[in-house]
């Protein structure tokens, strides 16, 4: 080994492009490839959301409409054949509180819940939720059941 071959060693140099605004030698001195004037060009510069260079942008140019119903109550609807689905499995024998229905995830714990009367029910019931449909009503007094509301 001498001096006419020495070199780094592997992957000691690692350099991705040119570097830029160091000076005329580097070849991108001077205004460090962003071009002469203008707001893309100044130190600092970030670009506003939704900014389409002076034109009136998108959300400004859309009318505004509706609005939102700050007393609105969202219920979780759950039919009818998922009940009986849960019969069928064998979790549910006699009952069907909001809890059993959060413990197999079918509603969340925060959630209203509403009985709907999509498909059809077999078993003899007892349900309690906040709201049911008057077909679900039916169909579960229909049933021997019973629909307690909270």
């Amino acid at each position: 080994m001498n001096l006419s071959n020495l070199k780094p060693a592997d992957g000691a140099k690692q350099r991705a492009g040119k570097i830029v605004g160091r000076g005329q030698g580097s070849g991108k001195g001077g205004t460090a490839t962003k071009g002469h004037k203008g707001a893309k060009s100044r130190s600092g510069y970030s670009k506003k959301l939704g900014f389409e260079g002076g034109q009136m942008p998108l959300q400004r140019r859309l009318p505004k409409f509706g609005f939102t119903n700050i007393n609105r109550k969202d219920y979780a609807g759950i039919n009818l054949d998922k009940i009986q689905e849960l019969v069928d499995k064998g979790i549910v024998k006699d009952a069907i509180t909001i809890d059993t229905l959060i413990e197999n995830r079918l509603v969340g714990k925060n959630d209203l819940v509403k009985i709907l009367g999509g498909g059809e029910l077999k078993a003899s019931l007892k349900v309690s939720a906040h709201k049911f449909t008057a077909t679900a009503k039916a169909a579960i007094e229909a049933a021997g059941g019973e629909a307690i509301s909270l």
